[in-house]
């Protein structure tokens, strides 16, 4: 059996996949019910799993009346992919991150899954050994805007 965590995801993903605008407004109180869980699982699916990283705006608004709306992110035929995702790079990027933004790259068909598996191992923690953490996300958030550039420099060729 999946982890709560993974089933909550999946069950917001296929409520996305059912709109077609790709946005869902939902009540964090009918989640945790739905689910028999506290409302901070709720909060940690959405913090770690729907990511701008991995594709997703999430905004939320709390108290009484409050919900929550997930975006679905979609990239369009003509943005620069570059400037599109360099920003949410930033000067950091820890491997969950990493993993998160080149699946969904594969899943806007902006790369293959062979180049997925490819970009996924280069950027490892264990690839990156012998540098602290800091200097690991430092040097993977550089791989991954260089990575970037070269992907949109291809797609305009």
């Amino acid at each position: 059996m999946s982890s709560l965590s993974k089933q909550i995801e999946e069950y917001i993903k296929a409520l996305l996949e059912q709109e077609s605008a790709g946005v869902i407004e939902i009540q964090r109180n009918f989640l945790s019910e739905y689910f028999h869980c506290v409302p901070s699982q709720i909060n940690y699916v959405l913090s770690t799993r729907f990511t701008p990283l991995q594709g997703y705006m999430v905004e939320s608004r709390r108290g009484g009346g409050g919900f929550v709306r997930i975006v679905s992110l979609q990239l369009a035929e003509d943005d620069d992919l570059q400037d599109a995702l360099t920003e949410t790079v930033g000067d950091a990027l820890t491997q969950n991150d990493s993993e998160g933004l080149l699946e969904y790259l594969y899943q806007q068909g902006v790369i293959s899954q062979r180049e997925m598996l490819l970009f996924n191992g280069m950027l490892k923690d264990r690839v990156l050994v012998g540098l602290d953490k800091g200097q690991r996300d430092a040097v993977r958030a550089s791989m991954m805007q260089h990575m970037l550039a070269m992907l949109n420099m291809l797609r305009h060729t």
